[in-house]
């Protein structure tokens, strides 16, 4: 841990989770400028896979940076720029953290990280990296953050510091854990609301879930950027499948809230055909496949998580039909499961063995 006033610390190593997500629907409408000029809503729910932080004061006085997911390993300067840095979010992070809480004054650390899916997953994953290692980061200095401030931190990191396109969602899930239902508004405030859903209910969403990897990893800014120029341009076919997408998500919640599982099936279904209309390569022919054999071994409805275009594609499947559907989706060149949901945000502890 840090005392502030010395600036110094202690050998001590901090391990972070936050967890990944899927979108159940709303997704696009937190994307600025639609967020402030109309107001977004997302409804969506945080799995049991997770992008990890670990952070230890370096012996070096330097950074050192190791991505063990992605094989990427680097030692830079304690005061480097993110534009140096290969692992850009990394180098972001520690440079947000040593001019907001440190007087400027780097800090030199290892941070190591990985996430428990592949890049471009639609899942959330590089906002949760970041929030991963925020939280890591406010256990290290004992910040007085809360997830609200660790969500937005990490918003600004990535949106702000670095320019990355994207929205707002995946900060808060991975902060907030749990199913909620969130509103975007202008000024940059947002509300999430937990959802307090009972435990049958909880169980039969839980066993309707399937997700399958596309096997596609994707960028999403291109998407993004895309969906922009058309709220910007004020392109009546994007505001108009945004504001069918923010009613979905509305929708939806009810559904979930009635214990109507059927009918969050048939609100995912029209709304994978709205956002299939806000941008070019939504969908993809590997994805409409994967639609076609889902659906064709008794799924209800499904849409690709996140902006699309690879990445992963969640099914809602009456539960006896859900191993048909995920071995239909194997066979075909799919990557399927179940997945559990889960109800904790972004947490940080100190690891309690010690380094030989």
């Amino acid at each position: 841990m840090v005392n502030l006033l010395s600036g110094t610390l202690t050998q001590t190593k901090i391990r972070a989770r936050a967890p990944l997500r899927i979108g159940l629907a709303g997704g696009g409408t937190d994307v600025s400028p639609y967020s402030e000029d109309f107001g977004g809503a997302i409804l969506n729910a945080t799995i049991d896979r997770y992008a990890f932080a670990f952070v230890e004061p370096s012996t070096t006085g330097e950074h050192r940076f190791i991505a063990s997911d992605i094989g990427s390993e680097e030692v830079l300067p304690a005061d480097c720029e993110a534009k140096d840095a290969k692992l850009k979010l990394h180098a972001a992070v520690c440079r947000r953290i040593a001019r907001q809480f440190c007087g400027g004054k780097p800090i030199a650390v290892t941070l190591k990280t990985l996430v428990d899916a592949p890049p471009g997953s639609g899942l959330g994953s590089s906002s949760a990296l970041v929030v991963a290692m925020v939280e890591a980061f406010r256990e290290l200095l004992d910040l007085p953050l809360g997830p609200y401030e660790v969500a937005r931190l990490a918003y600004e990191i990535e949106r702000i510091d670095l320019g990355l396109a994207g929205g707002k969602q995946d900060q808060y899930a991975a902060a907030f854990g749990g199913i909620n239902f969130m509103e975007f508004m202008a000024g940059d405030r947002v509300i999430v609301n937990p959802l307090r859903i009972p435990r049958a209910v909880r169980n039969e969403l839980e066993s309707s879930l399937v997700v399958c990897f596309s096997g596609v990893s994707r960028s999403s800014e291109r998407i993004i950027d895309q969906q922009r120029k058309g709220m910007i341009g004020k392109s009546a076919q994007t505001i108009d499948n945004l504001h069918q997408l923010k009613v979905d998500a509305i929708e939806m919640k009810q559904a979930l809230l009635r214990a109507d599982i059927v009918g969050m099936a048939t609100v995912l279904d029209r709304s994978w055909r709205a956002k299939k209309g806000t941008a070019q390569g939504v969908s993809t022919k590997e994805i409409e496949q994967l639609c076609e054999t889902a659906l064709g071994a008794g799924a209800l409805a499904g849409k690709v998580s996140g902006a699309g275009g690879g990445g992963f594609v969640m099914f809602i499947v009456p539960p006896e039909n859900r191993l048909r559907v995920i071995e239909a989706l194997n066979a075909a060149g799919g990557q399927a499961g179940g997945v559990k949901l889960t109800d904790r945000g972004a947490e940080a502890w100190v690891s309690p063995f010690r380094s030989r």
